[in-house]
């Protein structure tokens, strides 16, 4: 589930779990189930999120950022990093529903994952408005997570998805490609929102160039369904990270968090765990729209 969920940055957050004998509070049914591991997670209690997710091996999981976990091992290590890292955790649930049939159950779920983390003396607090789908099965009488996926749901992080309208269809079809890549060429105006740093950046089509801080580059990786997923690069101050941005319907904005991942000799820096919110505004067309 949620994982940081990120992992964060990016960000952790449900994770799966070991059979054990049923005790007398063990959720009686699926949705019980995930709203304890939801629970669990924002309380930081492994044990509880260990019993009621499956340690199968071969399990694949995926969270946002494009990460993805094989088995209990992998999942267990980012969640123990996410819990030291993160001062605390509030993972309010705004939609869930489940469907059952038999000993299997799966489910959609929205909900925020909201971290806080040391910044000096004070606290500093992100929010991610998730989307997640899983699927649990009932083993010796218990209901467990076997696999999950999760997505942000919101352009604009931190607040409610807009709903689509027919003019904002006809804006989407008229600046983006038909395939499922869009044309980022051009100059944009990107904004670090917490130091109210601004620069630009100057792309190609595959949203690749130069940008005007330290000398700086941006590598994209992956560009699908809107998420924009890439890395960057400052010789200028001997730093580098990635990247991750949701593209409004109209290809014209995008919203979404950096993180470092070097600077300079210090290379063991946890993905997603120290950066920022982004927020990109387009200003010249595509190339294919001039």
């Amino acid at each position: 589930m949620i994982s940081l969920r990120l992992c964060v940055w990016y960000v952790l957050t449900l994770f799966v779990g070991v059979s054990t004998p049923a005790i007398a509070s063990e959720p009686s049914d699926p949705e019980s189930a995930i709203r304890r591991m939801v629970r669990a997670n924002a309380e930081k209690d492994l044990p509880t999120l260990s019993r009621l997710m499956a340690h199968d091996a071969d399990i694949i999981s995926y969270a946002v950022a494009g990460r993805k976990y094989v088995g209990w091992t992998e999942l267990e290590e980012g969640m123990r990093e996410e819990f030291i890292n993160s001062q605390k955790l509030e993972i309010p649930i705004h939609e869930l529903k489940v469907w059952t049939k038999g000993d299997l159950a799966w489910y959609a779920m929205e909900l925020d994952y909201i971290r806080y983390v040391a910044d000096g003396p004070e606290l500093k607090r992100t929010v991610l408005p998730m989307r997640e789908t899983g699927v649990l099965e009932r083993r010796n009488g218990n209901w467990q997570l076997l696999s999950w996926h999760e997505s942000f749901r919101s352009a604009q992080l931190g607040g409610p998805l807009p709903s689509p309208s027919a003019s904002a269809s006809q804006r989407l079809a008229g600046s983006l490609q038909t395939s499922t890549t869009p044309d980022l060429s051009g100059a944009w105006e990107i904004l670090e929102v917490e130091d109210d740093k601004r620069y630009q950046a100057t792309l190609d089509r595959n949203g690749n160039g130069p940008y005007t801080q330290q000398g700086g580059r941006f590598t994209t990786t992956k560009v699908a369904d809107r998420l924009w997923q890439g890395t960057w690069q400052q010789p200028g101050n001997d730093r580098e990270g990635g990247f991750e941005v949701l593209l409004s319907e109209d290809g014209a904005q995008a919203n979404g968090v950096w993180w470092y991942t070097r600077v300079g000799k210090q290379k063991n820096i946890p993905p997603r765990e120290h950066g920022g919110t982004y927020q990109w505004k387009r200003l010249t067309p595509p190339t294919s729209a001039r």
